[in-house]
């Protein structure tokens, strides 16, 4: 199936959604898996809405997925320009070649007539009731006469529209259903009903994979793409696949207004690619029924559209999160240094670009961080206090008032005496005197002892691991900071 063409078409009206994502993997993995053609299309015919943020994520967000276009903006191709607002002039040609073959008419109906003879009739059918279908010379000088601009719409078949589904079957839809719409405004701008099979068509696109909430309006674009292919345009109706609907909170559709549903929020959380991709996928679909986790490639040669479940596919943080980390159990440490620094960066831990001493002592610190951060963004929190100024250096105030109590004062007190002690400032030597000092000697256990001491010393009870993190702060850094907490007021 190596002539298998997907499309995926944005609008650049704001940043991108997970569920558009998903929408590109699937698409991209179908391509990819049959040796095919992926396309980027980019659907900014609503020029006031259009931003150039919004083009500029869309590019960065399918760059940062690893999702790379075979046509499109920046790339090129045959069948382009790929920017819809860049082809007003081949949608007017269209138009116009429908309305001379008498595919389209002209409908100078208002929305108000409309109405009122749905009313008059007591008919409950939804839509445009055809009553512009066959006007005459004469009714439509009078329409004219009034000063009426039209709008242009397909005159639809009379008989049923079904097709085979990839996800769901056979669907079909009853002429009474899908009624004359429109492919023109008044004003001669072109609607996203006209655009985009015209789009379809001109391209070459063999599969429309999409969210099932557009199934509504698949039968228009099947009619219309049989109207074209009759004026000579295109090939006729591509493969149809529509994808489960993901659902947020409450068990509600996700929405752009939802928490977790922009791309943009994971990638500033420190999510990796890798791990996104993996849970998108599996929003849907899955590699196997004992296995969650695995990579772009071994999607790709496992993807098969027909194994897509229709049933809608809860957005789950947590599975999210889990997932997620599992990636990051995959790289090496020096993939996570390399990965995190921005991030340490953007939060001030260390420069950029970096010291000499910053750089050796984050090569030193990582290997201590590694296996425990779930995500690149919680780096920066688990290292600061090994970069701070001394000056700057801060203590967690709900982790103080928890565990540097009356109590907590006395451990540390301890664990000054016995660390000023140590000549040889390593991780051995540090735990041996910190062990003979508080559990031995103070009868504690390692969990009380040691959390008083990790509070004063990293700012936090959450910390990498202790004995380690006092011998990369060095003894004159650790000392001062214990000293500084037993006599804290």
């Amino acid at each position: 199936m190596s002539d298998v063409r997907v499309r995926f078409p944005p609008s650049p009206t704001g940043f991108i959604h997970v569920g558009n994502i998903r929408s590109a993997l699937f698409n991209w993995a179908f391509a990819r898996h049959h040796g095919g053609t992926f396309v980027l299309r980019v659907e900014d015919t609503d020029l006031a809405r259009n931003t150039d943020e919004g083009y500029d994520s869309i590019l960065d967000s399918l760059r940062w997925m690893g999702l790379d276009w075979d046509e499109g903006p920046e790339v090129g191709g045959p069948y382009g320009p790929y920017r819809q607002s860049e082809r007003f002039d081949v949608y007017a040609d269209v138009a116009s070649r429908l309305r001379e073959a008498g595919e389209a008419y002209d409908c100078f109906c208002t929305t108000e007539e409309v109405d009122a003879r749905r009313k008059a009739s007591g008919s409950k059918v939804q839509g445009y009731d055809g009553h512009c279908r066959e006007l005459s010379a004469e009714q439509r000088a009078a329409f004219e006469a009034e000063g009426r601009t039209p709008v242009l719409r397909l005159r639809m078949p009379d008989e049923p529209i079904d097709f085979d589904d990839l996800v769901r079957g056979t669907v079909t839809f009853q002429a009474k259903d899908v009624p004359d719409f429109a492919l023109l405004r008044a004003n001669g701008a072109p609607l996203y009903t006209l655009v985009n099979p015209v789009d379809d068509a001109m391209m070459k696109i063999t599969h429309v994979l999409r969210g099932e909430d557009l199934l509504s309006s698949t039968p228009r674009q099947i009619a219309l793409y049989r109207a074209l292919e009759r004026i000579g345009v295109g090939q006729g109706v591509p493969e149809f696949g529509h994808l489960p609907i993901v659902m947020g909170e409450g068990n509600k559709r996700l929405s752009k207004r939802d928490a977790g549903s922009g791309l943009a929020e994971w990638v500033d959380a420190g999510y990796l690619p890798e791990g996104l991709i993996n849970y998108l996928a599996l929003l849907g679909w899955g590699i196997a029924e004992d296995r969650d986790v695995f990579t772009l490639e071994e999607m790709v040669e496992a993807f098969d559209i027909r194994r897509v479940n229709p049933n809608p596919a809860r957005f789950d943080r947590k599975k999210l999160a889990a997932i997620n980390a599992a990636h990051m159990r995959r790289l090496s440490v020096d993939e996570i240094t390399s990965r995190a620094l921005p991030f340490l960066q953007r939060a001030g831990v260390v420069g950029d670009p970096m010291s000499p001493g910053d750089a050796q002592l984050l090569e030193q610190a990582m290997p201590l961080v590694a296996e425990r951060i779930n995500t690149l963004g919680e780096a920066p929190d688990l290292l600061a206090f090994l970069f701070v100024d001394e000056a700057d250096f801060t203590l967690d105030p709900v982790d103080a008032e928890r565990l540097l109590d009356a109590d907590g004062l006395r451990v540390v007190d301890a664990a000054y005496t016995a660390l000023e002690a140590v000549e040889t400032w390593s991780t051995d030597a540090i735990q041996e005197a910190l062990q003979a000092a508080l559990v031995n000697g103070l009868g504690l256990k390692p969990r009380v002892a040691f959390g008083p001491v990790r509070v004063a010393v990293t700012g936090k009870r959450v910390s990498p691991p202790l004995f380690e993190s006092l011998e990369l702060l060095g003894r004159a850094r650790g000392l001062a900071r214990l000293d500084a907490a037993r006599t804290r007021a």
